[in-house]
């Protein structure tokens, strides 16, 4: 089997089950939205729940991960011990985690201001906090998990890996259904399932690289020639992920002063998480560990091909999806959320974030399709340039328009910093060879799948005059949406071809495949 049929594989096994999870994450947050709404409950929850978020992205999938892929990956490729170094990499981390789990929980009113002091005032905080200490060993249970799955990514194993967020999903939904059965109080039960589900996750993740001959098991932390390297490695990454989480925190903190504001941007946030779980996580994780392998080997036009028809797969599915999401963001939003404590005014908030974050969505993908030519040369100093700079872009736009416009400010601070953040990943790339640049068919594509898009979004728009009235009638809100999402594909994939986007040819092969 040939490098670009291995590679589409990956990429579809993590596209389909990142599907999964989102689909299933879109249950769990329309029932979150049904029982609690934008009330303070749902905002206390949320932001517990972004806490060890936060610090799992600059622990693990962020900073840690992405110096240890590409390191692990060479050690496989030699046949240089890589169960040894990947087992004192575990030791090492687990070893930092429940210093720093112990710590948050001393320091969690610090940590719950940090992220939302107009919380400060009110009932709000007291929640956050008490939610905020059970659900943060979540942290250690899955940046562990990240680190196997970075293993099992790295030998090419990546449905276990894919997988495992689909459990905090099943648990999520499970443990709203028995509270609301039991009567239980549901911010509680929210809280609880947390943990719980890091621990599940981490056992599948961890029987699977057992499975697959990685059996790690932890044992006393020691610091080894290859570890120090690691950290120096993973050092600027970690500050790169704090600017990242920064920018999260400025949104976080605007959201803060207007009641149900965090609550909005969290909702429509996880409506533009999916096309971006889908594509860009998807062509994140495998591209690193596969462009690793082929700097290694010095092949450069492996390289080209292989970044190339990761960004053309990613603008293909994120372009129509951005315009979709920038056109008719209340009908999505309405025949999704809005039934139960989410009403209509919930729904004119939530849709008009949506369609500002739908703005970012194809700079939110390229950062996952270009980041990993900095990684996979063990470079994290320049992304942390860079996100430096996002981060001026996101706290000047959000702080600055925040009187102006609200708390839409926060949204349109985080679409403008991803813009800032590619545009810069995009210049850097100048001088790193062939094997960092876009191939001519990707040049010559993407305008045509851009004009594909927006024939696409002038058709929903158009549609939108006609099936307009019939979001308004419960029962037939979602006939009108799934007829829109119907007539946008059969627009898109239509234009496509004959604009010369893409081949139909070329999609059903991969869909065989």
């Amino acid at each position: 089997m040939n490098a670009p049929i291995r590679l589409g594989r990956a990429f579809a096994t993590v596209g389909i089950w990142t599907l999964a999870s989102r689909l299933l994450g879109f249950a769990r947050d329309i029932m979150i939205a049904g029982f609690l709404g934008s009330g303070p409950v749902a905002e206390a929850f949320l932001i517990a729940f972004s806490l060890p978020n936060m610090f799992r992205r600059f622990f693990a999938e962020g900073a840690f991960n992405m110096a240890f892929v590409p390191m692990f990956s060479k050690k496989l490729e030699a046949g240089d011990d890589p169960v040894t170094f990947a087992r004192d990499a575990l030791s090492g981390l687990a070893t930092v985690l429940i210093v720093f789990t112990v710590l948050a929980q001393l320091l969690m009113p610090w940590l719950v201001l940090a992220m939302a002091s107009g919380f400060a005032e009110d009932g709000r905080f007291e929640m956050a906090v008490t939610f905020g200490r059970i659900a943060f060993p979540y942290i250690l249970f899955i940046s562990l998990a990240a680190l196997l799955s970075g293993v099992l990514n790295a030998g090419g194993r990546f449905v276990a890996a894919a997988a495992a967020p689909l459990l905090l999903n099943i648990l999520f939904v499970g443990a709203m259904g028995l509270a609301s059965w039991l009567d239980w109080p549901m911010g509680l039960t929210l809280a609880w399932t947390v943990p719980v589900a890091g621990v599940a996750q981490l056992a599948l993740v961890w029987q699977a690289a057992a499975r697959a001959g990685f059996r790690l098991v932890p044992r006393m932390p020691r610091m080894t020639p290859d570890l120090k390297r690691l950290a120096i490695i993973a050092a600027p990454a970690a500050l790169a992920g704090g600017v990242v989480q920064v920018n999260l925190l400025v949104g976080r903190q605007v959201a803060s002063f207007f009641d149900g504001a965090i609550a909005w941007l969290n909702y429509a946030d996880r409506l533009y998480q999916l096309p971006l779980g889908v594509v860009g996580i998807a062509i994140g994780v495998v591209l690193l560990p596969d462009l690793s392998r082929k700097l290694r080997a010095g092949d450069d036009d492996g390289g080209q091909n292989a970044l190339s028809r990761a960004a053309e797969v990613s603008m293909a599915l994120a372009l129509p999806s951005a315009v979709g999401l920038l056109v008719v963001p209340m009908p999505i939003v309405s025949a999704l959320f809005e039934r139960g404590a989410f009403g209509p005014d919930d729904t004119a908030a939530t849709a008009l974030a949506l369609a500002i974050y739908a703005l970012g969505l194809p700079a939110f993908v390229l950062q996952k399709v270009l980041q990993p030519l900095y990684f996979a040369r063990e470079d994290t100093r320049s992304p942390f340039r860079y996100a430096l700079v996002s981060l001026v872009v996101n706290a000047v736009v959000a702080i600055g328009l925040a009187p102006v416009i609200g708390f839409y400010a926060a949204a349109l601070g985080t679409t403008l910093a991803a813009w800032a953040m590619v545009l810069l990943l995009y210049r850097g790339t100048r001088g790193m060879g062939r094997a960092a640049s876009f191939d001519r068919r990707f040049r010559n594509r993407i305008w045509r799948i851009l004009a594909a898009s927006l024939l696409m979004g002038a058709g929903l728009w158009l549609a939108m005059i006609v099936l307009g009235p019939f979001f308004g009638i419960p029962g037939l809100r979602y006939v009108a949406l799934s007829a829109l999402i119907v007539l946008g594909a059969v627009i898109y994939f239509g234009a496509g071809g004959p604009l010369g986007a893409f081949r139909l040819s070329e999609l059903k092969s991969a869909m065989r495949r």
